[in-house]
């Protein structure tokens, strides 16, 4: 089983911070102002896995996978470090945060030299394991299952241990396949496989007869590839435009055996490899940068937005974070919400007003959003203030987002002079706008007439649809006094209340715009789409979900984004098929957190209308072909259970205008997730294939119950890449799975 002894390193041998981790320390880890333990802390040898002591009952032992964490930061960067720490021991902190719901472990070392140790050495394992090729990391997965399944360590592995292995990689098979396959790699008759048997034994069980068979297709040269069949196989299969330069440099990256690479060869295995790399992955790899122009108007692009940012639950009852915030500005939402309310000692909170969700003061919100805002993307974020504050707790909300955020704040309009459209999200790098209630209009900042007749504003439509809920009943027309240093922050992005598509455009400015509560904004998709989107040409329209889903669930967005809307604001801690499809719908364009709308929703003579389809340039009828090949090493979901495997299907869905929408899915294959094959085909005919999103989604098949998800991918219909492709598969908080994926075969034909 040496097969893997040092597989964790990946070319980190004699790193002085990982061999720092192999040997461990003891690190205080800390969980409030009291309970501050110290525990022992060691990488294990197979540099995947963290183990730590733990004085838990039943317990003293526990690890965690390097897989598992999100980031490491260092310093006093998380909510309970700086809850629970003084400033002083800045140096000797750092957090682990984890994917999905595991809380944050705070940690403190002995000593800042220590500390950035642990941080650099830890940030090192992390980026090497995620830079790892996925044929590496499938070879990683299967040996660490070896590893597991090898009961009494002595390197040999019996048919008994064979069988626990093929349950760990999830397949069954019957013991007649079992003992024929131990027999046929067991050359030395000792009753267990070692060393050479094993790997032959792996290699019999990583065969992929899909890719023999597209391999011997196009491998015209002594049995290999040679850079012209390469060349034939990416023009006339992967319909890329692509020159023979490209396929020697394909070449020169992944192939993996030096002799063939001089020849300008490609060996199977190194044909593997390229497919498993972005330039064979189903996601165009010219996407994942800023490839759009960002020099037009705001108001021109779909704009990631979060409802209620600050909350990590539900609506009523769930904690508030900071934290929440981080998370949402990491995957590029440019769109933030704070709850503003009276808070105590004279600084305001947040919280979701009339419930039991806990509050955050206003100040650290402004400081994480100040610290991570630009981390991902440089674009602007706008910060959508919902304001129940008294006149005195304004002027410090305004003080504080002046003094925190300095000059990154927009306080003026661009330029010298009264602007009649938005800047562009270029002229806008780095910057944030405050979007909430203005006493006077725009114009007043450049005719030093600041003075207003009136310090009451009508309040802001979302939170008189949260008193109509029920939750505090109110005189809906209730009016606010507004302080005017928090009304001046307010430039592009003055909050107004609808009265119909009309009044809107005779009388509202383009920087004066509406906040639609989802019931009201699917209605007016639905019956003036086309006024809709003319609306959206000018303005900007914010979208938010009901009062009523105090689950945090989420609405569909795609008809909002059908009509133009551009700050469609969903529960982003909430994992559902809707924040999929808003994390597809942001996943081209360099994860920015802004999509260029197609040009239809943008032409002022566009009469664009998703519903009806008449005649117009966003008519471009294209019939999808899909062939879903197979899948690998799909994860168990009932990892318990030792006789749970997987009964896997696939289904394909196409969201986009109505007459795009569309589901297929394949049969379900009984007891196999490692290898699982469908060969089957489907057609779409999509229409408006701008708006369109494809998504793949497996399921484990229940005949008694509702089916269990095992992985999704979705992206737009305009990303997608021809060919043979392999599909990556994320869980539900849209974390890769890794070395679990699907592979497909895709063809787009003009329909008309």
């Amino acid at each position: 089983m040496e097969l893997n002894g040092t597989a964790g390193k990946h070319g980190l041998e004699g790193d002085a911070d990982l061999e720092f981790l192999l040997v461990g320390g003891e690190l205080q880890k800390v969980r409030s102002s009291s309970w501050k333990r110290s525990r022992f802390y060691k990488l294990q040898e197979d540099c995947r896995t963290l183990w730590h002591e733990s004085h838990k009952t039943f317990q003293s032992n526990q690890t965690f996978s390097i897989d598992d964490i999100e980031e490491v930061r260092s310093g006093r960067q998380s909510e309970g470090l700086q809850k629970h720490t003084d400033s002083i021991v800045e140096d000797l902190c750092f957090s682990i945060i984890f994917k999905g719901r595991r809380k944050t472990l705070d940690l403190m070392a002995s000593s800042a030299e220590d500390a950035s140790r642990w941080v650099s050495g830890l940030n090192k394992v992390i980026t090497n394991m995620r830079s790892l090729s996925r044929q590496k990391t499938s070879e990683h997965w299967i040996f660490n299952c070896m590893r597991k399944a090898d009961k009494n360590k002595d390197n040999k592995m019996t048919l008994k241990e064979l069988k626990h292995f093929l349950h760990q990689i999830n397949i069954q098979v019957d013991d007649t396949y079992a003992e024929m396959l131990f027999t046929k790699c067991d050359k030395s008759n000792s009753g267990s496989l070692e060393g050479s048997e094993i790997k032959h034994f792996y290699e019999l069980l990583t065969s992929r007869e899909e890719i023999d068979v597209i391999y011997g297709k196009y491998a015209q040269t002594e049995g290999l590839m040679s850079a012209a069949n390469l060349l034939n196989f990416l023009l006339n299969e992967q319909r890329e435009s692509v020159s023979m330069e490209h396929a020697l440099q394909l070449i020169e990256k992944y192939e993996l055996d030096e002799t063939a690479k001089q020849r300008k060869h490609m060996t199977k295995d190194g044909f593997l490899m390229y497919l498993h790399q972005e330039e064979g992955l189903i996601f165009n790899p010219a996407h994942k940068e800023v490839y759009q122009d960002m020099s037009q108007p705001l108001n021109h692009y779909f704009i990631s937005s979060s409802h209620n940012t600050y909350l990590m639950e539900d609506q009523l009852k769930g904690p508030s974070s900071t934290e929440a915030y981080i998370r949402a500005l990491m995957k590029s939402c440019r769109c933030v919400e704070l709850d503003c309310w009276d808070g105590p000692n004279g600084e305001p909170v947040i919280y979701h007003g009339y419930t039991l969700t806990s509050k955050i003061l206003f100040k650290d919100v402004i400081k994480a959003i100040k610290e991570y805002s630009f981390k991902t993307s440089d674009y602007p974020v706008i910060i959508s203030l919902e304001n129940h504050c008294t006149v005195e707790q304004q002027k410090v909300m305004a003080a504080h987002m002046s003094s925190i955020l300095g000059d990154a704040l927009l306080k003026q309009p661009l330029g010298d002079q009264m602007p009649t459209n938005f800047p562009s999200p270029e002229e806008l790098k780095g910057r944030f706008l405050v979007k909430g209630k203005r006493l006077n209009k725009l114009d007043a900042a450049f005719n030093n007439n600041s003075a207003v007749e009136d310090d009451s504003v009508s309040e802001e439509d979302e939170a008189a649809d949260c008193k109509e809920n029920g939750q505090k009943p109110k005189d809906k027309k209730s009016k606010i006094k507004l302080a005017k240093e928090l009304s001046e922050l307010v430039v592009y992005c003055k909050s107004v209340h609808f009265s119909g598509f009309e009044h809107a455009r005779d009388s509202h400015a383009f920087y004066e715009m509406s906040s639609f509560k989802e019931g009201k904004a699917l209605s007016l998709a639905d019956t003036s789409a086309t006024a809709y989107v003319h609306h959206n040409m000018d303005k900007l329209s914010r979208i938010y979900p009901a009062g009523s889903r105090t689950d945090s669930s989420n609405y569909n967005p795609v008809p909002l984004w059908n009509a133009g809307c551009q700050i469609v604001a969903l529960n982003f801690q909430t994992p559902c098929k809707e924040m999929d499809l808003n994390q597809a719908r942001f996943l081209p364009n360099g994860m920015s957190g802004y999509v260029l709308k197609p040009d239809f929703q943008r032409d002022p003579s566009s009469q664009f209308d998703p519903k009806s389809l008449q005649k117009g340039p966003w008519l471009r009828k294209q019939r999808l072909h899909v062939m879903v090949i197979s899948a690998q090493q799909l994860p168990k979901l009932n990892k318990d259970k030792c006789t749970s495997i997987v009964d896997p299907l696939v289904r394909v869905e196409i969201y986009g205008v109505p007459a795009d929408v569309a589901t297929k899915e394949t049969h379900h294959i009984e007891n196999n997730g490692f290898n699982p094959m469908w060969n089957e085909n489907f057609q779409f005919e999509v229409s408006v294939p701008e708006l369109a999103m494809v998504r793949f989604v497996l399921e484990d098949y229940d005949s008694t119950s509702q089916n269990d998800r095992i992985g999704q991918y979705c992206l737009p219909f305009t990303s997608l890449q021809m060919g043979y492709r392999h599909v990556p598969l994320l869980t539900k908080r849209g974390d890769i799975i890794p070395s679990a994926g699907l592979f497909v075969h895709l063809m787009v034909v003009d329909a008309e």
